[in-house]
């Protein structure tokens, strides 16, 4: 093997990775509470609707009011206590009211609404502080330190100190943020970068905690206290980010305080006022509990909850997990798409992009693409699993080959049919290699005998809907999207001109992509973040929206994003949301019904007598007027690809 050549170490599959730490969704009080209110509901449903015995469903419904409705209520009753009234309190009253006439199953309705919507945000909450304390298990517990005088002692990598000296074995996952002293390998860091390829690794080159070693052994002269690794800072930065996020609410939660008191105020007048000035106690308090049902917010809730939930089931549908109706409020929001690179507008995935024999060799594509894959078979390298992948795309004949090895920093090299094959990335430059590198592809060099034979170019795939994702989202932003990742400029450059993006900010590190994504926001924009890694989830958890694609992303990215394309289908971010827009509109359509309900309603009961069944039927039916209408949602012709 001639020293022209240099390689990639193997990088080791994703499932050495320590397993995270998971909480289980029934484990939480609230989603137990919220499972079992609306089982009773699902069970007292039938009964209550076939006209079974009262009994039966009354005392089903009794307990999805007990079980659903103690949580929130016992909420309210707290925020009380600190001289707030707050939705959660009033809901329950509303429900109770509703009972208290004969309106069962809408307060068990109601009741069952507003268990899920706190049972799903406490999920969401759980797992997201999971997902970041489990970030830290990246980093090893133990790292082998060097004293002077050679001799190796195993110490807890959180007792290094700025100025140690570590070894990091083939394999070992590197123990603190340092730089190289001696030895050549290539580290798998995609968890900081999100580099799709190995890096190599010599004396000078920086390593950071966490990143995975391949074959070759390196000495790592520790830089940074293990406290402020690159690691560590992106859990820092994913907890503060979670926590100084401004807080979200949907639209009618932002006047609930207003809207809590008036009623209840309102209420007492209705009551009071009349009773004041010689009316009979009973006429005032059948008007007062008239007037509390016309007015209750049900009609208000179910104006809001019914869209935003049927957009999610639909978006569910078609492989994009929204966490909470806020998130898919939010989405529709959105003026300024991020996006990363790779494993998000890519798949993540090398391929061989170019074969290129040199005119010397005497070799044709084929020729020079089967020997290189005889050599590269043995080897469970990335680059070699794509370079056979692409030779049996081609259904060629591939050789077996022999006397094969594979050393850090050099390469593979094997004898294929009495020939001495080395394949690796060239250490020297040719106009080849140059013209391959400008386009931002890995070369990789092949040679017969000592004499170079061709070059192969190596890129990442481009997803097939990049192009039109893009275009589609800046049809709906009105502006275009940029790229913000941590790959190296030239070919995050290549690929922002093939997808039509002009703003490209590459070799980002997280705290970087962060720091783009606030200077965004401070300019006014709700930007929406869509990545795939470690290194993108404080970036999905600073701004305004994240968006994880689910495939092959890292947990902690699944957990912190506010939702997940589970499919790995990028056309569905614009789609996702153009429907988050569609159900803002239903919502304000609802909104307006629901008011002019409330409002013609409190007016008859005021100026005149409104009879209390009618009330109901009234209020009822303005609530199931907003429910069906937002049940609009759930039809498959609501998901729909924008149109450019």
């Amino acid at each position: 093997m001639t020293s022209t050549l240099s390689r990639p170490a193997p990088a080791a599959p994703r499932e050495d990775a320590p397993p995270q730490r998971r909480t289980r969704v029934l484990a939480l009080p609230e989603a137990r509470w919220a499972a079992a209110a609306l089982v009773l509901f699902l069970a007292g449903l039938p009964v209550y609707l076939l006209d079974g015995p009262s009994w039966a469903w009354g005392a089903l419904f009794a307990a999805t009011y007990a079980t659903g409705g103690w949580e929130p209520g016992w909420e309210g009753l707290k925020a009380l206590k600190d001289r707030t009234l707050d939705v959660d309190l009033l809901m329950v009253v509303a429900a109770l009211g509703a009972a208290a006439i004969g309106q069962v199953l809408d307060g068990a309705l109601l009741i069952v609404i507003f268990a899920t919507s706190g049972a799903l945000e406490a999920v969401a909450t759980a797992r997201t502080a999971d997902s970041v304390r489990g970030l830290l298990d990246l980093a090893p517990a133990t790292a082998t330190r060097l004293a002077d005088d050679g001799t190796e002692d195993a110490v807890r990598a959180d007792r290094l100190s700025v100025g140690d000296v570590v070894l990091v074995r083939p394999g070992e996952r590197v123990g603190a943020d340092g730089r190289v002293l001696d030895g050549a390998s290539e580290v798998d860091q995609a968890t900081i970068t999100g580099e799709p390829l190995p890096v190599a690794k010599r004396p000078g080159d920086e390593v950071f905690a966490g990143t995975l070693n391949g074959t070759g052994a390196l000495r790592v002269k520790v830089e940074r206290d293990p406290a402020d690794s690159v690691i560590a800072r992106i859990v820092a930065m994913v907890e503060q980010a979670s926590e100084t996020k401004a807080p979200t609410q949907l639209f009618i939660e932002k006047v609930e305080q207003r809207y809590s008191v008036g009623m209840v105020a309102a209420t007492l007048a209705v009551f009071a006022v009349p009773l004041a000035f010689g009316a009979d106690l009973t006429a005032s308090l059948l008007r007062a509990m008239t007037f509390m049902i016309v007015a209750s917010p049900c009609a208000v809730v179910l104006a809001t909850m019914p869209p935003l939930l049927s957009a999610i089931a639909n978006a569910g549908r078609h492989g994009v997990l929204v966490k909470s109706a806020v998130v898919m409020e939010r989405l529709g929001q959105v003026d300024q798409v991020a996006l990363d690179k790779t494993g998000t507008l890519t798949e993540g995935v090398p391929q061989v992009s170019d074969v290129s024999p040199l005119p010397s060799s005497g070799l044709d594509e084929n020729n020079l693409l089967a020997l290189a894959a005889a050599a590269e078979v043995p080897s469970e390298h990335p680059l070699a699993r794509a370079i056979v992948e692409a030779a049996r795309a081609r259904d060629l004949d591939i050789p077996g080959a022999s006397d094969f090895t594979s050393a850090p920093g050099t390469g593979v090299t094997a004898t294929v049919n009495g020939r001495h094959i080395a394949v690796g990335r060239p250490a020297r430059t040719s106009t080849l290699i140059e013209q391959l590198e400008e386009q931002g592809r890995t070369a990789v060099l092949v040679e017969i005998d000592g004499t170079s034979a061709g070059v192969l170019g190596i890129t990442d795939r481009l997803r097939p809907d990049a192009a039109a994702t893009v275009t589609a989202l800046t049809t709906l932003t009105g502006t275009r999207p940029i790229l913000i990742t941590g790959d190296n400029p030239r070919a995050a450059a290549r690929l922002a001109a093939e997808v039509g993006i002009e703003d490209v900010r590459a070799s980002l590190l997280p705290h970087d992509k962060v720091a783009a994504v606030q200077d965004m926001e401070r300019s006014g924009r709700r930007v929406l973040v869509v990545g795939d890694g470690v290194n993108d989830a404080p970036a999905l958890a600073a701004a305004h929206t994240g968006l994880a694609m689910g495939r092959a992303g890292s947990d902690l990215a699944l957990e912190t994003a506010d939702a997940v394309i589970v499919r790995d289908e990028l056309a569905t971010v614009p789609t996702v949301i153009a429907l988050s827009r569609r159900a803002r509109r239903l919502v304000t359509q609802n909104l307006v019904i629901a008011a002019l309900f409330i409002t013609a309603l409190v007016i008859w009961d005021l100026a005149g007598t409104l009879p209390l069944p009618l009330g109901v039927a009234g209020h009822e039916g303005s609530t199931i007027l907003v429910a069906l209408n937002g049940l609009r949602l759930l039809s498959p012709r609501a998901w729909r690809h924008p149109t450019p």
